[in-house]
């Protein structure tokens, strides 16, 4: 059987410029990075302003297994199948991070033949804008010891800015800095995020125009003087700089899937300790451009979703037509007790078990947000013709629409069914709504998530996070929504409580606001922004051939 980068490989894609064509974008709005990969210039919003929006669907997922779900696999299937039966659609996308290619998760271009190609380019380098999102946040990290370094005219007491870096590495999560003993270096404690985990990349997704960029960028607060007031970057004079670092960054990436259609690949924030989503602009653009747009949130609907239909709709004034929410068997049964090792074994008790956890996320895009929803499962080999089913069967008795897609090893013929069904969905009517009001209390807004996406009983906080609920209160930030950090195996946020059939607490730990985003983050349970590397990275099994091939990356 060919791996996916060999399935990739032996595609026969076009030129980006064809595929552009093919959208109405003309040469003068494309930037080229070689044959397959381009920008797309911001200014075509100019000659798109006054076309009608096409239909959005988004797709999310119940909550995985470490290996994932194959949601971008169903997007991408999606976009092709609405090829297949005539209708004209593209993809909206985030990009992969460093992190997971060299981890445990692999790539995210999708997989078999359902895939955004060319895959190794936009799994590891791409156009380079995760680069110039690092590249932003650490030049802020060295004005702001630079600074203090002449002088400190500002008087920084407290210093909340991180360095970032684009891979899983524990170790830098808190370090020390200025240890060279050099005369005026200020040694003190640091660590570094993740990049998909900067405020910058979260600036960058979030910003409607370059002008927005600026302003954002402007508003980041990187620490507080000795009276307790905030000092941001526009106080540190470099806005400028950091919009010339991101001004190509700021720019949509279009590239194709193995069938010929288009995908706009842009910004890949985490959706486990960021808002998850790629960035307004491309989703807007490809609104303007195709009559359908496939886009999709990270990890489960209780992050990615839920961040996509409170942050990025509310900023944006979008919203979708229709939610697809992918499942597989063996994730169900594993959030039924069955044994990671065992999933792939016929199991209909484990699997009868596991749907609850489907039918919650069910529950909260129909009922708490008011959208309509059909499950989309994502068939392996090693599913059983009873429990396909059985699942069938459970999923009609509640009249949830579902269909069975086989993307992975058909392309778009595999997904014509949910293409389909998917298109009638979209003239449905639906009666959308938030989770929580932008003007009520920050513990209001977070217990809301808890307790009505969540289904926790309550929420917990340290200390620590309740001074830091005052101190933002106190700056007159308390209107903006809030971006909960939690782990994505579980409702709750303890990874191993993967059934949560009994009750349990949130816990919230920290709160960290990020002006220049324009949401508050709380950090709850064991979350970290910087993830580690697992016992055996797939860093071991990535290499290049004498050809120049690169192997290994899923």
């Amino acid at each position: 059987m060919q791996t996916d980068i060999e399935i990739a490989r032996n595609a026969k894609l076009k030129k980006i410029n064809e595929i552009a064509k093919e959208l109405n974008i003309d040469d003068d709005y494309i930037e080229n990075y070689g044959n397959y990969k381009a920008k797309i210039s911001n200014k075509i919003f100019n000659k798109l302003k006054d076309k009608k929006n096409g239909k959005l669907i988004l797709v999310t997922a119940i909550n995985p297994t470490p290996l994932g779900e194959g949601k971008t696999t169903i997007s991408i299937g999606l976009a092709d199948g609405l090829h297949k039966i005539g209708k004209k659609s593209i993809l909206a996308l985030r990009e992969p991070s460093l992190g997971p290619v060299f981890g445990i998760k692999g790539g995210a271009t999708g997989g078999g033949k359902a895939q955004v190609a060319p895959m190794e380019d936009i799994n590891l380098h791409f156009t380079g804008d995760i680069h110039a999102i690092t590249s932003a946040n650490n030049l802020i990290s060295a004005v702001i010891d630079n600074h203090i370094y002449f002088g400190n005219e500002l008087k920084f007491k407290k210093v909340v800015w991180k360095r970032c870096l684009d891979l899983n590495d524990r170790q830098l999560r808190k370090i020390q800095t200025g240890l060279s003993e050099e005369k005026n270096i200020v040694p003190r404690e640091d660590g570094f995020d993740i990049s998909v985990a900067s405020e910058i990349m979260a600036i960058l997704c979030l910003a409607e125009n370059l002008e927005d960029l600026k302003r954002r960028l402007s508003n980041i607060i990187v620490g507080y003087n000795e009276e307790g007031e905030k000092i941001t970057v526009k106080d540190l004079k470099i806005e400028g700089s950091l919009a010339v670092l991101l001004k190509d960054a700021i720019n949509p990436n279009i590239v194709q899937t193995l069938e010929n259609n288009p995908a706009i690949i842009h910004g890949g924030p985490f959706a486990n300790i960021a808002h998850g989503c790629n960035s307004i602009i491309a989703t807007k653009m490809a609104l303007k451009l195709a009559d359908y747009t496939v886009t999709e949130a990270g990890f489960g609907a209780d992050l990615g979703m839920e961040k996509f239909l409170n942050i990025k709709c509310r900023k944006a004034g979008i919203k979708p037509n229709v939610i697809v929410c992918v499942a597989t068997i063996k994730a169900l049964k594993y959030h039924g007790g069955v044994a990671k090792e065992d999933i792939f074994k016929e199991n209909i008790q484990g699997l009868e078990k596991g749907m609850n956890n489907l039918f919650k996320h069910i529950h909260n895009i129909k009922e708490e947000f008011g959208l309509n929803v059909i499950v989309a499962i994502n068939k392996f080999k090693e599913d059983s013709n009873q429990e396909i089913e059985y699942l069938q069967e459970k999923l009609k008795q509640k009249n949830i629409q579902m269909s069975l897609v086989q993307a992975w090893e058909y392309g778009g013929e595999g997904a014509e069914d949910l293409a389909e069904k998917v298109v009638n969905m979209c003239e449905e009517n639906d009666n959308f709504k938030f989770t929580y009001n932008v003007e009520e209390k920050i513990q209001t807004k977070i217990e809301k998530i808890a307790k009505n996406i969540y289904g926790a009983e309550n929420v917990e906080y340290s200390e620590e996070a309740v001074e830091k609920i005052k101190e933002i209160e106190k700056l007159g930030y308390s209107n903006l929504p809030v971006c909960i950090a939690k782990n994505q195996y579980s409702f709750s946020d303890d990874a191993k409580n993967l059934s949560c059939d009994t009750p349990f607490n949130i816990h919230v730990n920290d709160i960290v606001l990020k002006a220049g985003a324009e949401f508050i983050v709380v950090l709850t349970g064991k979350i970290f922004t910087m993830p580690g590397l697992p016992k055996k990275p797939s860093a071991e099994k990535i290499d290049i051939d004498e050809k120049g091939n690169i192997l290994g990356i899923f």
